[in-house]
């Protein structure tokens, strides 16, 4: 429990738009005037999407009896704030970084989860910031820290994730204030109160917690088979791969097999297994083919994106996200672009190929390709679409992309195996800058681009496994390539 000498207390309430910071900043208010305290409470909103977070603060103040009104701030000040609430750990960290949360003063409640910001999404590499430092500097740069999973608690109980933080407060003892009374904040205010009353529960108990509680990464499950021929698959794996590829060879089975059909998972395999024939214990190199070869054969086409975006398992998802109820509509809109590219590489490798090579058909055709447009993906007219597109899976095999990206791949695995005869750590190295050839569209083309400039390196100076790693991570560093652009000039 709080100092209750303390006649004033501020508190910071960090939070993504939807998540309810401004009826936890009405409940804490609605706490302390109960109590006979003073309150206030203010916000500073910022940009949607995790560009940005709303600031809310409360300042409470205990009534002295004298009639007078204190005057009280507008915004949390570095170095005056006594609690500080976040609703996830990048949230957390921005209280730090504005200096909210003080050593030997603020008691930081901050949920362990992440929600990836738009900056560390657009990556063309590993973007995402380093959690662990967070949380180092939150043990260190506070009274108190209590950190959580608030997601997974919310999950639990059913619940919002702001009843969750206000459990988590009531729990803490940061404020002189009865639990019950919280309660009773919650049941005045008639909105959801049952599950409300359950999240509240959660945070509670989990503030009461001694230690932090990161969040459990999410373990995926190697592939059973449930059809013949991916049984037969699965054996094959087992007889003629090394045993430490044999979890990802299942994960890149049961990923073709879903994106296309088993004969196109068994030419994965047949690939592969010519691979893992110049490979050695400790089959590092077989052990990564067998990844960056199942993903680079599941490239992204219009085909996938429209199966991927109107499949019930998404719209579930999404469903959960939301949270919506089972008696509420769910409309989900899209922004779609797609260029007149896309749409020969989709066509007939023969049909799409002369529109794509005729500069007359090209400026006629692509006027209608020059703008996106929003398109609600849940109504029954984009949604037949789209899933027609789908169903063009069984002509896959005759388009222009996939003539296109089979000899891609072909020539990358030429050019493997080659330098596994040669050094398997070289091998190893172009292997891995798979990672650079990803989405569709402008990416696809940047990621594919970088990669074929350092393969065009490498085989004019047979570059040593360290320069191809450095190379790509430089590849990776920035979407426009500078930091590629001048190493291969230095490199000449």
């Amino acid at each position: 429990m709080a100092d209750s000498s303390n006649t004033r207390l501020t508190i910071a309430i960090l939070a993504l738009g939807g998540q309810g910071g401004g009826v936890l900043a009405d409940w804490i208010q609605d706490v302390a005037r109960a109590e006979g305290w003073l309150a206030q409470g203010t916000s500073v909103p910022g940009v949607a999407q995790r560009t940005g977070s709303t600031v809310y603060y409360v300042e409470l103040a205990k009534d002295d009896g004298s009639g007078r009104l204190p005057v009280m701030a507008q915004m949390p000040m570095p170095g005056d704030v006594d609690v500080v609430v976040a609703s996830e750990l990048m949230e957390t960290g921005r209280a730090l970084l504005r200096g909210f949360s003080t050593a030997g003063r603020t008691t930081l409640i901050g949920s362990t989860h992440r929600i990836y910001a738009i900056g560390e999404k657009q990556a063309m590499g590993d973007g995402r910031g380093n959690g662990d430092k967070i949380l180092d500097a939150a043990q260190t740069r506070s009274k108190r820290f209590i950190g959580f999973d608030m997601e997974a608690a919310t999950e639990r109980a059913g619940s919002v994730i702001s009843a969750t933080m206000f459990g988590a407060l009531a729990g803490s003892g940061a404020l002189p204030f009865p639990t019950e009374t919280f309660r009773k904040a919650i049941e005045h205010s008639g909105i959801a109160v049952p599950s409300n009353l359950k999240g509240f529960a959660e945070g509670f108990a989990c503030a009461q917690q001694t230690a932090v509680t990161k969040p459990v990464e999410a373990v995926h499950a190697v592939p059973v088979p449930t059809t013949a021929r991916g049984r037969e698959l699965a054996q094959r794996i087992a007889a003629a791969l090394p045993q430490p590829a044999h979890v990802h060879a299942l994960h890149g089975v049961a990923r073709l097999m879903d994106y296309q059909d088993g004969d196109y998972a068994a030419l994965y395999l047949d690939r592969l297994e010519t691979v893992a024939a110049l490979d050695a214990a400790p089959f590092d190199l077989t052990v990564e083919a067998a990844r960056h070869l199942a993903l680079w054969m599941s490239y992204e086409d219009t085909i996938r994106v429209a199966d991927l975006k109107t499949r019930t398992a998404r719209i579930d998802r999404v469903r959960g996200e939301v949270k919506a109820q089972d008696d509420q509509i769910l409309s989900i809109t899209e922004f779609m672009h797609p260029r007149l590219r896309e749409v020969c590489e989709t066509l007939p490798a023969g049909i799409g190929s002369r529109i794509l090579a005729s500069p007359g058909l090209t400026r006629q055709l692509g006027r209608f390709f020059t703008k996106g447009r929003h398109v609600e993906t849940t109504g029954l007219r984009w949604f037949l679409a789209l899933r027609m597109l789908a169903r063009m899976r069984a002509l896959r095999r005759r388009s222009l992309r996939y003539s296109e990206e089979q000899a891609r791949i072909e020539t990358w695995l030429d050019l493997v195996r080659a330098e596994a005869l040669r050094d398997r750590a070289v091998a190893l190295e172009l292997v891995k800058c798979q990672r650079l050839i990803k989405g569709y569209g402008d990416t696809f083309e940047r990621g594919l681009a970088n990669y074929e400039r350092i393969a065009a390196a490498h085989r004019q100076q047979t570059l040593p496994a360290s320069r191809i790693a450095a190379l790509r991570d430089l590849a990776l560093a920035d979407d426009k390539s500078a930091a590629l652009d001048a190493a291969l000039a230095k490199t000449g």
